[in-house]
C-alpha cells in the first residue's frame, strides 16, 4: 500500500474520506457494480421470452434512457456532490417527501436485488466445485449466500480503498471471460461448429420496428415495456459511480464523466455477449431461463472450460453485492446527516472513514430479507428480483425529473447545455416513467409473476406486489420519520438553497492510504476530532503500517 500527504479537517462533512478514488477506479465501481455477468445470466432469458430475436436491439433502446440520466446525474453532481444523490437533489428540486422517496427508492431496490444476488453467489459457489446437488439444495445456497453478504459487508466496512481493489479485479476476470467466450460462441457458429438451434446474427435483429410479443401472449406496447425495463436492471448500478463522489478526486466532474463512461462499456459487452449468446444457442434454448450462462458456458467452452464461465458469474455477483452495499450505506448516510434517518446512521469509522451503522445495517437488513424470501420459495425470489426493475424505473426516472426542474432557470449559455441538462435528462425520465407505468399495469395480472396474492378477492401477481408494496412501506416509514424528526420536512437541514460541503475547517498534513490513480495531493473529510485525537490516530495508523 502506497501512502501519500493528504490533508485533513478538524471539522469535517460526513466523516468520508474524499479524494481516494480517480477517474479509474470511479469506472471500475460504475462497471462492476451493473454485474454484467450476473445481470445477462439472470435476465437475459426473460428478455428473449418477451420479444425473441430483438433482444439486441431492446439492449441498445435501453442504453438511451441510461444514457440520458447518466447525464442528469453528471450535471446534478456538478453542482451537488453529495452521496445522497438522488435523494439530496430530489430534496432540493422538488422538496423533502419527493427526495425522502427517492432515497428510499434506491434502498428498497439494493436490499431487495441483494437476495437474488446472494441466491447466485450461493449456487455457482457449488458449480465451481461441481456439486450439483449442493447448488440445488436451498439450505446449504440459502447459508453460503449469508455467509457471501457477511464477508462483503467487511470489506465495505473496512474502507473505500479495499473496495475498490477488490472491484478492479473482479472486473477484469469478469469481462475478460466473457469477451472469450463471446468470441468462441461466434466463431463456432460462423465455422458451422455450433449446435443445431444456432442462428447466424442477421441485421434484422437490430430493427426496433419488428419488435412484437415473442409467444403472442402480450401486446407489442406490454413486451416492449417489460423488456425494456428488464434491460433497464441490466444497466443498473452505473450510479455507484456517483454514490462515492464524496470519496472521488475532483468531486463535482470525475463522478459525472465516470457515470456516463461506464453506460457506453455496458452498452458494448451487452450488446456482444446477447448477440454471442443468442447465434449459439438459438431462442429455444434460453427463453424464459433464469441462468442462461449454466447450460450455454458449457457447451460453447466445453466441460474443462465452462469453470472459467461459473467464475466470472461468481465474481460478477461478488462484485454487484460489494457495490450495492457501498451506495446504499452512503445514501443512508446522507439522509441521516440531513435528519431524514436516525442519527445513527450518519456514524463513520474514524480510522477506515466510511459508513459504520448504515454498512452494517445494510447487510443485516439483506440478510433477513434473502432468509425470508428463501425459506417461502424460490419462486417469490425471481419474482423479487424481476420487482427491482419498478423500483430502478421510479428512481432513475425521478433523477431525470429532477435535474430538469433544479436547471430549468439555469440552462446554461449553449444549446448543448440546455440539452445535457434540461432535455436530455427530461426525455430519459419520460422514458423511464412510461415503462414503469406500462410494466406496473402488466404485472398486476398474476399470469406474468410466478406467485400470487389475493386481498379482498382481488388477486394480484408477485412482481406487483412486491415492487408496489415496497413503495408503499417507504411511504410509511416517511410518516413514521416526519412524526419523530421533523426538520428535514419542514426544509431545515436539506433546501435548495444549502450548500453540499465535502470539505471544510482548517487543514494539516497527514499521511493517508490512497489508490494508485488518486491524486498526489488529496482531502479527507474526517468525523469531528480534536488535534490530538488526530495526532493519535496517525500515530497509530503508522505503527500498523510499520508491521506490515
Amino acid at each position: 500500500m502506497t501512502t501519500t500527504p493528504q490533508e485533513a479537517s478538524d471539522v469535517g462533512a460526513k466523516g468520508l474520506k474524499s479524494g481516494a478514488l480517480g477517474l479509474l477506479s470511479s469506472v471500475v465501481i460504475g462497471v462492476s457494480s451493473t454485474a454484467p455477468g450476473y445481470a445477462l445470466a439472470a435476465t437475459l432469458g426473460f428478455v428473449v421470452a418477451l420479444v425473441g430475436l430483438q433482444s439486441p436491439i431492446i439492449m441498445i433502446l435501453a442504453f438511451i434512457p441510461m444514457f440520458f440520466i447518466a447525464y442528469a446525474y453528471r450535471e446534478l453532481n456538478r453542482v451537488a456532490p453529495d452521496c445522497g444523490t438522488t435523494f439530496t437533489w430530489a430534496t432540493k428540486a422538488f422538496g423533502p417527501k419527493t427526495g425522502w422517496m427517492g432515497g428510499w427508492g434506491i434502498i428498497a431496490a439494493d436490499v431487495i436485488v441483494m437476495a437474488s444476488l446472494a441466491q447466485i453467489a450461493g449456487s455457482y459457489f457449488f458449480l465451481m466445485f461441481g456439486a450439483e446437488d449442493l447448488a440445488n439444495n436451498r439450505f446449504w445456497v440459502t447459508l453460503v449466500g449469508c455467509l457471501w453478504i457477511v464477508v462483503l459487508t467487511w470489506v465495505c466496512y473496512r474502507g473505500i480503498e479495499l473496495s475498490a481493489k477488490l472491484q478492479f479485479a473482479f472486473l477484469a476476470i469478469e469481462i475478460v471471460i466473457l469477451f472469450i467466450f463471446s468470441a468462441v460462441a461466434l466463431f463456432r457458429v460462423y465455422s458451422n461448429n455450433a449446435l443445431d438451434t444456432s442462428i447466424k446474427p442477421t441485421w434484422s435483429w437490430f430493427n426496433p420496428f419488428a419488435i412484437s410479443s415473442f409467444d403472442g401472449s402480450q401486446s407489442t406496447i406490454a413486451a416492449f415495456s417489460g423488456a425494456l425495463l428488464l434491460a433497464v436492471f441490466i444497466y443498473w448500478g452505473w450510479d455507484s459511480a456517483v454514490s462515492v463522489n464524496e470519496e472521488t478526486k475532483d468531486p463535482t466532474s470525475t463522478p459525472g464523466r465516470a457515470a456516463v463512461m461506464s453506460t457506453l462499456i455496458l452498452l458494448g459487452t451487452y450488446s456482444i455477449v446477447t448477440v454471442a449468446t443468442m447465434s449459439f444457442a438459438g431462442l429455444e434454448a434460453i427463453n424464459g431461463s433464469d441462468d442462461v450462462f449454466s447450460s450455454v458456458g458449457s457447451q460453447v467452452l466445453g466441460a474443462n472450460f465452462d469453470k472459467f464461465l461459473i467464475f466470472a458469474i461468481l465474481t460478477s455477483a461478488a462484485a454487484s453485492t460489494q457495490t450495492t452495499i457501498l451506495p446504499t450505506s452512503r445514501v443512508a448516510l446522507s439522509m441521516a446527516a440531513y435528519e431524514a434517518l436516525p442519527p445513527k446512521f450518519a456514524q463513520t469509522h474514524k480510522r477506515y472513514l466510511t459508513p459504520t451503522v448504515a454498512t452494517v445495517a445494510m447487510g443485516g437488513v439483506s440478510i433477513v430479507f434473502y432468509v425470508l424470501l428463501a425459506s417461502i420459495s424460490d419462486n417469490i425470489l425471481g419474482d423479487a428480483a424481476l420487482s427491482v426493475g419498478l423500483l430502478i424505473a421510479f428512481y432513475y426516472g425521478l433523477t431525470g425529473f429532477a435535474a430538469a426542474w433544479y436547471f430549468k432557470n439555469d440552462r446554461g449559455t449553449t444549446i448543448k447545455d440546455a440539452l445535457v441538462r434540461v432535455v436530455l435528462p427530461f426525455l430519459g425520465g419520460v422514458i423511464l416513467l412510461a415503462a414503469f407505468v406500462e410494466t406496473l399495469i402488466s404485472n398486476f395480472n398474476p399470469d406474468n409473476s410466478e406467485t400470487t396474492l389475493t386481498v379482498l378477492g382481488v388477486t394480484m401477481g408477485g412482481i406487483f406486489v412486491i415492487s408496489v408494496g415496497s413503495l408503499l412501506l417507504g411511504v410509511i416509514l416517511m410518516f413514521v420519520t416526519q412524526w419523530r424528526s421533523p426538520h428535514f420536512f419542514t426544509g431545515e437541514t436539506l433546501n435548495r438553497d444549502t450548500e453540499i460541503v465535502v470539505l471544510e475547517g482548517n487543514r494539516r498534513d497527514l499521511l493517508a492510504p490512497a489508490m494508485p490513480d488518486a491524486p498526489s495531493m488529496e482531502q479527507t473529510v474526517v468525523p469531528p476530532m480534536s488535534v490530538a485525537e488526530l495526532e493519535k490516530d496517525e500515530e497509530e495508523a503508522r505503527e500498523e503500517r510499520d508491521t506490515l
